[in-house]
C-alpha cells in the first residue's frame, strides 16, 4: 500500500480521544470503501490505550506514535510527509463521516482543478450546522465584529456576519477564506507547486506551520493555499458531525486564551503590511477585553458561588430568627465573619471532594463539606470568644445547609435530562438486543423504528413510540432529552439525515455502536456501556488512611470469623491483612493486582492495592478491565474508592 498512489489520504492526530478516535476511525473506513484510501493516525503520548487499540483493532491503519505531545501542526506535518494520496484529508478524531464523504470530496476536488482545498458541510452533534464550516480571515474589522458579538446579532448581513460567512446560503458552493481543519481536504500538489506555476517561479502553499500549537493553523495554510494561486472551496455535497469538548467552549477562559491568541498570531504573520499598526493594537486589546470578560462570567456560573451564596443567606436567617428569642441581637460582626466563613469552610470543602466537577449533582460531597465546615466553626468558637455567638446557631447550621444545598441539587436534576427521557432509533430486528444493552445504563422511554410497522408496541417491555418519520413530534410530545441512534441499524447519512429533522430542538444525540458497547455523546463524553463505577475527583490518600485505620481496629473480628465460617470472610481477611501497608504508605486502598489478566501500563502511575478497580467488576464484565482503569486513572478520587470498596466486598466469594 506504501507504494500504491492512493487517492486520498485522511491524516487524524490524536490525544487521548480512544473511544472517539474508535468510531471515527470506523466511519472513516466504511467511507473508503469506494477510494482508494489509507488511514494514517499520529498519536501525540496518549495514555489512555490508544495506539493499543488502533493495533489490535486497525492493522491496517498507518500509526505513528509520539513520545510526547508535538502539537496539532507538528504531529499532521509528521502523516504529511509519508502520505501517497494525492489529496490529504485533515481529519478530527472527533469526527464520523458519511459513507461518501470521502468520494464525494475527491470527486469535487477532481471536477474542481483550481481547488486547493474543499471542507465539507459540518453537522454539530444536535443536526444544526456548525458555523466553523467557511469562515474569513480574521482582519482587524472582522474579528471586531465576531469579538463583539455583532455578528452573532446580524448573522444575516454580508458586513457583520463575514467572519462565518452566515450569510451565504448552507446548500451552495461558496468559494471561502477558510475551512475548519476538523475536516479538511487539501490537495498535495498545492503544498509543492502554485496554480499553473512552476515551483521556482511560485512555490506551494507546503507544511502547516508548527508556530500555531492549536488553533490558528488552518487559517494560516488557507491563507497559503491561496496566495500559492489556489481556491478554497466549501460544498455542501457531503457532510460530517463533529463532537465538540471542552476545550471548544466559546465562554471557557481556555479557549479564549488559545482561539484569540492564535488569531493574534495570524494578524501579526501575515496583516501587518496591510493594516496599521493601531489597528493591530486595538485587536490585541480587543483579545484582552474578551478574556476578561470570559473569566468574570465563568466565575459567575461556578456553581460553588451559587452555593456560598446560599449559605450564607441560610447563616443570615439562622442568626436573625436566634436573635429575635435574645434579648441583645447579634452583633454585626456575626453577619460578617461567621455566615461568611461557614459558607467559605463548606464550598471549599465540597470542592476538594469534586462536588464542582464532573458529576457535581451528588450529595455525598455536600454532606462532608457542611459537616466539616460546621466542625471548623464550631472549633473556632472554643477559641475564639469574639464569634462565639451561638453555638446553638452553629449547630443549627448542619441540617440547614445540607437543606439548602440538597434541595438546589434536587431541582438542578429536575432540570436536567433524567432517566426515562432517552429513545433508542433502530431496526425493529437489531431492538432487543440493543435494548438489552442498554437498559441497565439508560433508562428508556420507547424506541423508534426505521421502518412502519404496527404488529407490537413493546418490544423487551419497553413501548414503540413510532417511527423515524414521526421522530421530531415524539421527541417534543414525549420530552426526550437524549436520542441513541444505532449504528447496528442505521447507515451514518440515515443518521446525519435525521439528525438534520431534530435541528433545533433541545435534544442531546448519541449513536451506539454496532458493538452495543460504546455511546458517542455530544459533549464528546464516552458513556461506557461496560461501565460498572462512578467518581467524584478529590482527596482518595485521606480516605485510604481512614479506612486502614477501620480496617484494623475490625480485622481481629474478621479474622475469627475467616476461621470459624471460610468463604467470604476468608478473602476479606487476606485485603485486611494489608491495612498496615495502606497506613504506611507502602502501597495504596485501590490499584491493580499483580498477575491479573490485564496490567495497567505502567506510565498509568498505578500501584498495586490491597482492591483491584477490577474487583469492582461483575464476573462478566471481565473484558472492561482496560475502560475501567483508564476511567478510574481519570477520576481518582475518595469517592470513587469508596464505591470501589464497598462493590468489591459485596462481590466477595
Amino acid at each position: 500500500m506504501a507504494h500504491e498512489t492512493m487517492d486520498v489520504s485522511v491524516i487524524i492526530v490524536n490525544y487521548n480521544v480512544r473511544e472517539l478516535l474508535r468510531q471515527a476511525l470506523k466511519s472513516v473506513l466504511r467511507a473508503s470503501e469506494y477510494v482508494r484510501a489509507e488511514i494514517i493516525v499520529v498519536d501525540n503520548n496518549s495514555v489512555d490505550g490508544s495506539i493499543s487499540m488502533v493495533r489490535r483493532e486497525f492493522p491496517d491503519v498507518v500509526l505513528i506514535g509520539n513520545e510526547n505531545n508535538v502539537g496539532f501542526a507538528t504531529a499532521n506535518n509528521q502523516a504529511i510527509r509519508q502520505a501517497t494520496g494525492r489529496y490529504l484529508l485533515i481529519l478530527n478524531p472527533d469526527t464520523i463521516v458519511q459513507e461518501d464523504t470521502l468520494e464525494a470530496l475527491v470527486q469535487f476536488m477532481d471536477d474542481t482543478p483550481d481547488a486547493g482545498a474543499a471542507g465539507p458541510k459540518i453537522l454539530n452533534p444536535d443536526g444544526s450546522f456548525a458555523r466553523e464550516s467557511r469562515r474569513s480571515f480574521p482582519t482587524p474589522r472582522v474579528a471586531l465584529y465576531r469579538m463583539t458579538g455583532l455578528s452573532r446579532l446580524f448573522p444575516r448581513s454580508r458586513i457583520f456576519g463575514k467572519y462565518n460567512l452566515s450569510y451565504l446560503p448552507e446548500d451552495e458552493v461558496s468559494e471561502v477564506d477558510a475551512l475548519s481543519g476538523s475536516c479538511m481536504m487539501v490537495r498535495k500538489d498545492a503544498l509543492e507547486r502554485g496554480w499553473h506555476s512552476n515551483p521556482a517561479a511560485c512555490p506551494g502553499a507546503g507544511l502547516l506551520d508548527e508556530a500555531f500549537f492549536m488553533y490558528g493553523e488552518d487559517l494560516d495554510w488557507c491563507y497559503r493555499i491561496q496566495h500559492a494561486g489556489w481556491k478554497i472551496y466549501y460544498t455542501p455535497a457531503t457532510q460530517i458531525i463533529h463532537y465538540k469538548g471542552a476545550s471548544t467552549r466559546k465562554n471557557d477562559l481556555r479557549y479564549v486564551r488559545l482561539f484569540h491568541g492564535a488569531m493574534l498570531r495570524f494578524a501579526n504573520k501575515h496583516l501587518q503590511q496591510d493594516y496599521p499598526r493601531f489597528f493591530l493594537w486595538g485587536l490585541r486589546l480587543a483579545v484582552i477585553v474578551r478574556g476578561a470578560v470570559a473569566a468574570v462570567t465563568s466565575w459567575l456560573r461556578h456553581p460553588a458561588l451559587t452555593d456560598f451564596m446560599m449559605l450564607t443567606g441560610a447563616m443570615a436567617i439562622l442568626g436573625w430568627y436566634r436573635s429575635s428569642t435574645l434579648a441583645a441581637g447579634f452583633p454585626l460582626l456575626f453577619y460578617m465573619t461567621v455566615g461568611p466563613g461557614f459558607a467559605a469552610a463548606a464550598t471549599s470543602g465540597i470542592g476538594a471532594l469534586g462536588g464542582y466537577r464532573g458529576r457535581a449533582l451528588r450529595l455525598g460531597p455536600v454532606l462532608a463539606g457542611v459537616t466539616l465546615a460546621v466542625c471548623l466553626l464550631a472549633t473556632a468558637s472554643f477559641f475564639v470568644k469574639q464569634i462565639a455567638f451561638s453555638r446553638v446557631t452553629v449547630l443549627a447550621s448542619l441540617p440547614s445547609g445540607l437543606l439548602v444545598l440538597g434541595v438546589a441539587r434536587l431541582v438542578r436534576r429536575g432540570i436536567r435530562p433524567i432517566r426515562g427521557r432517552t429513545i433508542l432509533v433502530g431496526v425493529r430486528t437489531d431492538i432487543k438486543d440493543l435494548v438489552k444493552a442498554l437498559q441497565p445504563k439508560l433508562s428508556l422511554a420507547g424506541f423508534v423504528e426505521t421502518q412502519p410497522d404496527t404488529t407490537t408496541n413493546t418490544q423487551n417491555d419497553v413501548p414503540r413510540l413510532g417511527t423515524v418519520h414521526q421522530l421530531r413530534d415524539i421527541v417534543k410530545v414525549y420530552g426526550i432529552r437524549d436520542v441513541v441512534f444505532a449504528a447496528s441499524s442505521l447507515s451514518n447519512k440515515e443518521i446525519f439525515a435525521l439528525l438534520r429533522r431534530l435541528q433545533g430542538l433541545r435534544v442531546q444525540c448519541r449513536i451506539l455502536a454496532a458493538d452495543a458497547k460504546h455511546i458517542t455523546g455530544n459533549d464528546s463524553a464516552l458513556l461506557e456501556a461496560e461501565d460498572a463505577i462512578g467518581a467524584l475527583p478529590g482527596s482518595s490518600r485521606i480516605f485510604g488512611a481512614l479506612a486502614a485505620l477501620i480496617g484494623a481496629a475490625v480485622y481481629p473480628l474478621v479474622a475469627a470469623a475467616a476461621r470459624m465460617c471460610g468463604g467470604k470472610w476468608t478473602t476479606l481477611a487476606k485485603h485486611t491483612r494489608q491495612w498496615p501497608d495502606v497506613l504506611i504508605g507502602r502501597r495504596p486502598l485501590v490499584g491493580f493486582r499483580a498477575g491479573d489478566p490485564y496490567m495497567p501500563p505502567s506510565d498509568w502511575g498505578l500501584s498495586e492495592g490491597v482492591f483491584a478497580v477490577t474487583d469492582a467488576l461483575d464476573p462478566g464484565e471481565a473484558n472492561a478491565a482496560e475502560q475501567a482503569y483508564w476511567y478510574y486513572v481519570r477520576n481518582q478520587s475518595a469517592v470513587l474508592d469508596w464505591i470501589i470498596v464497598t462493590r468489591a466486598i459485596r462481590l466477595m466469594r
